[in-house]
This record gives structure tokens, sequence and C-alpha cells, in this order.
């Protein structure tokens, strides 16, 4: 019976071949978009669940408020909170703390082994590092390796690269140079102690090398107080323990260090807790709760995915349903000579679950074409491989569609009456006729809302690309202070100011991007509350390098060897010191006195999404970034230029630059990355939903082509016939818009609210998404239409 089964759908597939076409082209582009964003959804949800103690791993975070009530969320900690946590807290069973280096977090320090030298990302780390991560140890003891403070373990491909061995390398002695930062009484020898496994993909920390944590702590005793933000605190909890009665217990517990109603307890942070494994998605805090981040983008592609895959099914529903007439005298037969209505239901849900897996076979083929590029979008090194959650995934989310696809069209033509089908009484309900059309308007409401989201989303980022930063950031590029470079940094910035096509050269510590100093440790004249700035410490010729435009004072000048003891603040920073004429008042910058010089005018040091903050610039020379500013249009030949100058001070050494606009571009990145797949996911719903437009228009032009034969006899003409099938389609188009632009409407609005700086949603994006979606309509109707207009009134008459 089923070999029989199979074959009848076989043959009626093969039979219409239209039909079988449109829904093969909709269910596979449908599979193949949902199988998609399952790879990448999938590998979001596994970054950082490979912790064996993920389920009682939990990173602490820290609240700070101002006297505005506005508060900032950090995973930044006092150095002294772990060890008192772990005495004096019940409940917690191991404390690890992580230290990131002070300087840019793509920066990196320089290790070398006999007159070899290769740039690694380090981490400063306690010894039971390895007892509270499930990191993979390769050689060494994890409870002895860190043991001693010029210890240190290298990655196994960092030995590859550095030793051209894994083997044989525990004991060697190496040689670390972080540079002129903020981590320079860092450089000097280490003993390697063991070989860590990189972390992969699944790791959102990636780092080459690890030092000890007792090292840095020993070497930088001014983090050694309470009002510090500096390492990451990690805490795992024992067995049973409660994290919500834990974080009303560690809520006040730095508070709790300062006398009470001191101005030092006022400033304390507020601690919480957040299991790390979710601090990855759940990156975006509001008034110190998680309320979002990654985790909203991975709902609003499985969402996507679903809406797809639901449109291809809409199609085959419409299609095979709008066909039915020329099935209904299979179907009498069939019920006349004994078949069940059950028996019916297994064929057509049999035909559907047929068509799905054709379907899901050439989707694997689309996704293994599409992949390349998709991975170039997403950024991910995502691969097609069959495992046992991705064939579930895939089996499973074909059998819905297959079941979804066929089950109303089974029910639909197994349930007529065999006396009226083969006597031809057989009448098109009212109720299947609006079911029909109700789906079109659903796929064209999901149609408009992508449309709409695609406009908003590159009008948005169009805003952020073209707002004035408030410093010019084109054709600036940044590299690293390292190696011999920081012995002869002012001779080398001499030199290169001589290179054609070089503007101006400075140098900086962080980036113009979110890598700054910071905190509320400046005191000035009259001051009364806690306020957090960031600031940046630069060189001379900064300013002039950036483009910066100031407002009163002066900039940095080797005109005044009273400049090194000098701060900018920008103009928010002096609003929020209530300071009136500052240039020359002195302030207290971490307990060092400085006098102000001037005032710059605000600047985006920041994404879109905050307002521009207090901001001071302090002069420091020799610091860890180098900033060139080179001329338009001469690019190539200035790097070259630049690049051998490098290597004539760092031989050995990759020049390994990056243009500064390329990190404000990272700021966006995710938002950059859903505007592309948006274009893409909107055109692939469009599409679909197009393809089943046409299939109805075909099937409508059909069953009416004798209405149109008479009416062609009686004198219409090609346009009125065009026009009359035309618009029952198009009536439905303009119901999709009229529930979908309110929706987008919102749905854009809450998007928008996350910036700070943002679009105005204006008339024209609905007008311009009405257009677009009247015109598909038309261009896709048409054809149709048109064929059935032209044709020969006679042929449809014949039979009459």
């Amino acid at each position: 019976m089923f070999k029989n089964s199979f074959k009848l759908a076989w043959r009626n597939l093969v039979k219409d071949r239209q039909f079988t076409f449109l829904n093969l082209i909709g269910l596979s582009t449908g599979l193949a978009c949902a199988l998609l964003i399952y790879l990448w959804v999938h590998d979001e949800l596994g970054v950082d669940k490979f912790n064996e103690k993920g389920g009682r791993l939990f990173q602490v975070m820290q609240n700070l408020s101002n006297d505005n009530s506005e508060i900032m969320t950090t995973g930044y900690t006092p150095d002294l909170l772990g060890n008192a946590l772990i005495k004096e807290m019940t409940g917690i069973e191991d404390v690890a703390i992580v230290k990131s280096p002070d300087e840019d977090e793509n920066s990196k320090g320089i290790l070398s082994f006999n007159g070899e030298s290769i740039k690694a990302a380090e981490l400063f780390v306690t010894s039971n590092f390895f007892n509270v991560f499930s990191y993979h140890l390769l050689q060494g003891n994890k409870d002895q390796v860190l043991s001693d403070r010029y210890n240190v373990l290298v990655s196994d491909k960092l030995a590859l690269e550095l030793f051209h061995t894994t083997k044989n390398i525990i004991g060697k002695t190496v040689t670390w140079d972080r540079g002129n930062g903020q981590s320079k009484n860092l450089n000097g020898t280490y003993r390697v102690s063991g070989i860590f496994e990189r972390p992969g993909s699944n790791s959102s920390a990636q780092f080459d090398i690890l030092f000890t944590h007792a090292l840095y702590a020993e070497k930088n005793t001014h983090d050694a107080n309470w009002l510090s933000s500096n390492p990451a605190t990690y805490v795992v909890l024992k067995k049973g323990i409660s994290v919500e009665q834990l974080n009303n217990k560690v809520k006040d517990f730095i508070k709790s260090k300062f006398k009470a109603g001191s101005q030092e307890q006022k400033w304390a942070g507020a601690l919480f807790l957040q299991r790390y494994s979710d601090k990855y998605l759940h990156n975006k805090y509001e008034n110190g709760i998680p309320v979002g981040g990654r985790i909203e983008y991975v709902k609003l592609f499985s969402i996507i995915a679903i809406f797809i895959l639901v449109i291809a099914c809409i199609n085959f529903m419409n299609l095979s349903t709008a066909k039915a007439s020329k099935r209904v005298k299979e179907v009498g037969i069939k019920k006349v000579v004994g078949a069940s209505r059950k028996l019916l239901i297994l064929q057509y849900i049999g035909e559907s679950m047929l068509m799905a897996f054709a379907s899901l076979l050439i989707a694997i083929i689309l996704v293994a074409i599409a992949l390349p590029a998709f991975k170039q979008i997403t950024g991910k090194d995502l691969k097609l491989y069959f495992d046992t959650s991705l064939i579930f995934y895939v089996v499973g989310i074909t059998v819905i569609t297959g079941l979804l696809a066929g089950s109303y069209p089974a029910l639909y033509l197994s349930g007529f009456k065999p006396v009226l089908v083969l006597k031809g009484k057989l009448h098109t309900s009212a109720g299947e006729s609006w079911v029909r059309k109700g789906l079109v308007v659903f796929q064209f409401t999901i149609s408009v809302i992508l449309i709409v989201s695609v406009i908003v989303i590159y009008q948005q980022m169009k805003l952020i690309q073209t707002t004035n930063l408030g410093y010019n950031k084109d054709n600036i590029i940044r590299f690293s202070n390292e190696g011999k470079l920081q012995q002869n940094l002012p001779a080398f910035l001499s030199e290169i100011t001589n290179i054609p096509g070089v503007i101006n050269a400075s140098d900086m510590e962080g980036d113009m991007v979110g890598n700054h100093s910071g905190g509320g440790g400046i005191d000035w004249p009259g001051k009364t509350e806690r306020v957090e700035f960031s600031g940046l410490y630069v060189d001379y010729d900064f300013m002039e390098t950036m483009g910066l435009k100031m407002k009163e004072g002066r900039p940095f000048s080797r005109k005044f060897g009273s400049d090194s003891s000098g701060v900018i603040f920008n103009e928010t920073a002096i609003d929020a010191m209530g300071l009136k004429n500052p240039v020359g008042k002195t302030v207290k910058l971490w307990g060092t006195e400085e006098h102000i010089i001037g005032v710059v005018k605000n600047f985006h040091f920041e994404s879109m999404y905050k307002k521009v903050g207090p901001f001071f610039l302090s002069y420091r020379t020799n610091t860890d970034n180098i900033l060139v500013k080179i001329k338009a249009g001469a690019e190539k030949e200035t790097l070259a230029g630049i690049e051998n100058l490098y290597k004539k001070y760092n031989a050995g050494l990759p020049f390994d630059y990056k243009f500064i606009d390329e990190d404000y571009q990272a700021l966006y990145s995710s938002e950059q990355r859903v505007a592309v797949l948006s274009r893409y996911f909107a055109a692939i719903a469009i599409l679909i939903s197009c393809l089943g437009l046409f299939g109805l228009a075909a099937f409508t032009a059909q069953r009416r082509r004798k209405e149109i034969g008479i009416r062609k006899v009686v004198g219409a003409s090609v346009s009125n016939i065009a026009t009359m099938l035309s618009t029952d389609f198009l009536k439905l188009v303009l119901i999709a818009l009229l529930i979908a632009i309110p929706l987008s409407l919102w749905a854009a609005n809450q998007w928008l609210q996350s910036f700070a700086y943002r679009i105005n949603i204006s008339a024209g994006i609905f007008l311009a998404t009405g257009a677009s979606i009247i015109i598909i309509t038309l261009f896709t109707v048409s054809f149709q239409a048109i064929k059935a207009a032209v044709a020969n009134p006679v042929k449809s008459l014949r039979t009459e």
C-alpha cells in the first residue's frame, strides 16, 4: 500500500510540473533559510556553555550610581573583593580573579624566545583558574602551574608558532614585553610551566598566554582599595545555594567596608551575580538589571526563520487548495470504490511529506552554496556537519513543515462528498476562499514588516555613518608602540612626519571608541557629588591629528613645559563639575594635581547608544598606540613608507595596523550584520510570497477562463481583463499594508529606543514600502493576467 501511495504521490507531482516547481522553490528556500539561521543560533547559544560547573559559575557585576540616579553596570570589581568573598560569605565554594590588560583589548604584548618574537593576548589569573573554568590543560598540573609568580602558561597554538613544537618546552625561559602602557611594570622574564588548548569559538574569552594575578597585584598596589574597578571576579556557588538569596547578601558588600554615612560608602558600588554562561547573550543593562543584548538578535532571527517557513507552507496550502478543482473527481471516484477519508488524508499528507523531503535535499545544497557568504556576514566559523542535534532539527523541521503544509489541503480535499463531486455540483465555499485570502494577507503583512525594518535599519546605520563625531576618523591608522620602537618613539614620530603623504602623527593610551581610563576619582573645587569620567592619556599633536576642536583654552603644546601636569575636559565634564571659567583651575586626577589648560568641544567617544558623557584628556608621552594621519588618495604609497620605517625600528615583527574608522564600525558590527541579513531575508520572504501569488494568479485565471472569454466576446479590452484579475490581489496587499504599518512602526520604535541618537520615522518610509510592495504585486500578477487577457476566447468557450 505504501508503495502504491508513493507512486501516486510521485505521479501527481510530476503531472503538474508548474505546481511542483513553485512549491519546491518556496519550500527549499524556506528550509535553507531556517537551516542557516539554526547554525548561527546554535553557535550563539553554545558560547560559554562548556564549563563543567557552568550551572554554579557566576560573575560578580557592579552597579555604580551617581547623584543623577544614573546606573552604570560593569563586570569590573575591586581587586580586594575575591579574597573577601571567599572568607566572609557563606555559600561560595570558590573564587577566581581574572585581569585583562589595561591597554586596548585588541592589542597584544610580545613574547620572545631565542631571538624569535610573537604577539600574544594575555590574562592575569589566580592559581585556581583551571578549577573554576573548564579550559583544557594539555601539559602541567592544574594545581601547580600558577603556583609561582613568575610562571607562565602558553597555548598550544602559541607554542607551535614560537617554539615550533609543543614537546619539552616546560621550563624554558621566555621574555615578555607589553610596551610602555600601564602594564609595563610586568615586562620581564618568565618560566613556561604548562600548555593549554587555545579557547575555541565556543568561548567568549580568547587568550594566548596566562600570567599569575598574584604578580599583577604585587606590581600594582594602587588597585588595592575598595573603590577601584579593575579585575573581573568569578564565584562558584556551593551546591544547593540559591543565587537569589546570595544576591541579597552581596548587594551591599562593598558598602559595608566603609563607615556608615561616609562619602565613600555613598560612592561604593552595589553587587549582583550573573550566571557566566548568560553574560555573552545578556550583556545589556538598564537600571542595573540585565534586559537583553545579543539574545535579542537570536530571538529575532529565530522568529524570522519561523515566519519564512510559515510563508512557504502557506504557498503550499494555497496552491493545493486552489488546484483542488482538478482533483475533485479523483476524490469522488476513490470514495465510491471504498477509499476512506483517513486513507485519502494519508495520501495527501504523503504527497506533502514527499515534497518537503525533496525540498530538504535542495535546501542542503543551497546551504552548502550559501554557507561561505553567510560565514563572512555573521563573522562566525560555521560548519554544516550532521551531528545528532542537527539531524534531529533538520528531520523534525522537515516533518513539521510537511505536516503543516499538507494538513489543510488533505483535510480539505478528503472532505468532498462523492455524490456532489460526480454530479459536478461542487462549489467553492466562501469560507475556503476567505482562508486562502487570509493566508495571502498574512504573507504580505510579514513581507511589509520586513521591508520597513530594512529601511529603518538602513537609515539608522546611515545616520551613524554620517553624524559629525566631533573628530575626523578618516584616513587615520593606529598601531601598537611595541618592541624596540618604544625606546625610540620621539625619533620615530619625527621621522614618520617626513614620509610623503603623512599629515600628522601622535600617540595615545587606549582608543577613541570605548577603551578608556575612567572612574570617579577626580576632585575639583566645590565638588559635592561623584561623577563618572572617561578619559585618554595622549601625547603632543593628538588633537591636531584627530581634528578635535577647542571651545576655550588650548591643546597640549611643546611650547609649555607645564603641560606635563595639564588636563583638558570636554564641555559635558565642565557642566557636570559646575566650573565657571575653568581654564587655569586645579583639579586632582586620581590624587595628582593637574591644571586645566583648555575645554574641548564635545565629541563621540562611545557608541551612539549613549549620550556624550564627561571626558578628560591628560598628557602622557610614549603611550601604547601610535596614530598617523595620512593623505587621502595616497594611502598605498604612504602605508608602504610607514611599514619600511616601522621595520627599521622593529625588525622581525609584522606591521599590524588598523584604520580607526574600523574601530568605529566595530561598535555596530551586530547591527551591520542584522542590516545585511535583514535585506536578504526580506528579499527571500518577498520571493516566496510572490511565488505563491504567481501560482494563485495562474489558477485564478484558469478557473475564470470562460468568464474571461465571455467578457472579451462582449467587448472587454485586454486592459479591462488584466485590471479585473489584478484588482483582487491588490486589495489583499492593501489590507496587508493596513495591518503591517502600525505593527512595523511599533517594532521600529522599540529597536530605535536603545540609541541615544536616532532617526525620526517619517511617512516616507511607509510610502516607499507601500509603493514597492504594490509594484512587486503588479509585476507578479500582471504576467498571468495579461496572458489570460490576450488568450483566444474561442478556445475557452468551445466546450460551452
